[in-house]
């Protein structure tokens, strides 16, 4: 698609100047002119007063339709990156493999995953969880993250094998190494990404991840390159299903040849002591205060509860930036996202970017003295009253229990 000026019919009446955002139309020759800085937002056609403007489609012909359809039918299968720690798989590649499986049965195809530096015995476990071929590159040189041979292995993967799905965990590994990957495929990729879907017509994935700081959440194609490539929030999605009988492949991948020696190299891994921290991420009942709990004092009640619940503590961002509680409590798109079995919510109005922070809990129950928050749209149980009156009846209860 092209927009351009009319020469014969352009009157130089500069209308159009101040109509563009992206400043890609100056004046030549008394002249209307697009530059390279055009965006095809079309503003200007409408506001041209003497019809100038055009919008230009540039023909498709058949072969080339054909060309591209053939190019991405060539592609069939989706991988998962296996993250592991310290040689175990981390939580969430167990999450990957839950949607990497659903996503691969909707298109018909295999469900992969690439074990980097691992033991057979990470292999087999993938396979239980749900993959039908693990591509292990046991090469020692893998144990310690390093981006350049991350990328190097699962590229050559890649290419290999021609999955038209390719997803990774948005952890400190997944967004360091990823991109990447895509750069070098010149595949597009959705980071952060809280839902997947197939567009069942077209095989197309439907990455759907929170734009414009929470505001909306945003569907993303690449419709005209393969493989697909998403990078998903820990967290979001339920871990696949465990059968200790399942089979698979497990294919061997050597390292290639000509990439055994990198710019870099990890010569020690210093690992942070999580003493004194709270990994809310790892919590399996979580009770989490917003703005209605008034002060850090009305967070007493909610450590008491959790407490008794053998729980943590979380908070909404609005708890956190009026210093209430340390931000290693927030949840929610700037915080951390938590799958707890409970979710208990006091005073939490629930916007979208906290929202997306929790919404994957088991059991939400939420208490809010507004009867219309938004957080009761998300709520499995709700009760519109005041957490302050609420939270002490709930304590004094599980004390009479535990007696």
């Amino acid at each position: 698609m092209q927009i351009l000026v009319n020469t014969k019919t352009c009157t130089g009446c500069e209308t159009c100047l101040s109509s563009c955002p992206y400043d890609a139309i100056v004046m030549k020759d008394g002249m209307a002119f697009i530059n390279e800085y055009c965006q095809f937002c079309k503003t200007c056609i409408s506001v041209c007063p003497d019809g100038a403007i055009l919008e230009k489609n540039e023909p498709v012909s058949q072969d080339d339709v054909e060309s591209v359809a053939k190019k991405l039918d060539s592609f069939r299968g989706v991988i998962v990156f296996a993250e592991t720690v310290d040689g175990h798989l981390a939580h969430v590649a167990l999450e990957l493999l839950g949607i990497g499986r659903r996503l691969a049965d909707d298109l018909g195809v295999y469900l992969g995953a690439a074990l980097f530096g691992a033991n057979k015995e990470a292999a087999l476990e993938l396979i239980k969880w749900g993959a039908d071929k693990v591509f292990h590159c046991p090469d020692s040189s893998l144990n310690d993250f390093n981006d350049l041979p991350y990328a190097d292995v699962l590229s050559s993967i890649i290419n290999k094998y021609k999955p038209e799905i390719v997803l990774a965990g948005a952890t400190a590994i997944g967004r360091s190494f990823l991109p990447r990957v895509a750069v070098r495929l010149h595949a597009g990729l959705t980071a952060d990404c809280t839902k997947l879907e197939i567009e069942s017509a077209s095989r197309n994935l439907l990455a759907i991840r929170p734009a414009f700081g929470g505001n909306i959440m945003a569907s993303i194609l690449c419709p005209k390159s393969r493989p697909q490539m998403a990078t998903v929030r820990p967290r979001v999605m339920k871990p696949g299903t465990y059968n200790p009988n399942k089979t698979g492949e497990i294919i061997e991948i050597e390292m290639p040849a000509n990439k055994r020696s990198t710019s870099t190299r990890v010569i020690g891994v210093e690992k942070e002591s999580l003493h004194g921290k709270v990994n809310i991420s790892e919590a399996e009942i979580i009770v989490a205060g917003g703005r209605g709990m008034g002060s850090a004092k009305g967070f007493e009640i909610l450590y008491e509860l959790a407490g008794l619940l053998k729980g943590t503590v979380g908070a909404s961002r609005a708890a956190v930036d009026e210093g209430w509680i340390p931000y290693n409590h927030q949840v929610g798109q700037t915080g951390r996202t938590v799958c707890p079995k409970i979710y208990i919510s006091c005073g939490i109005s629930g916007a979208v970017q906290h929202i997306v922070g929790m919404q994957s809990s088991d059991v939400i129950i939420a208490i809010n003295k507004h009867h219309d928050a938004p957080i009761f749209n998300t709520a499995n149980f709700g009760i519109t009253a005041d957490a302050h009156q609420i939270i002490p009846l709930l304590i004094k209860k599980i004390k009479e229990e535990l007696l």
